[in-house]
């Protein structure tokens, strides 16, 4: 792999993040399966096991987000 044509120092931090996420964009785009490591399978059973022992212990992506977006507002 080559070194980017990019001076990366040279970008502001907003360009800086519009960069990684036009990079994450791609990756996202490109129709490749990623392995996930014996770790993040042994987490994702895991976090589907407690969901079917417990299926009411969460809240709707919706309620979580408020409740996120909520604290930002607040400042912490």
């Amino acid at each position: 792999m080559s070194k980017a044509a990019i001076d990366i120092s040279a970008l502001t931090v907003s360009e800086r993040i519009q960069l990684a996420e036009d990079l994450w964009d791609s990756v996202a785009a490109a129709d490749t399966d990623i392995p996930l490591t014996p770790a993040q399978v042994e987490e994702l059973d895991r976090r589907l096991d407690d969901l079917e022992r417990n299926p009411d212990a969460g809240v709707p992506w919706e309620v979580a987000r408020a409740r996120l977006e909520e604290r930002v507002r607040r400042g912490g």
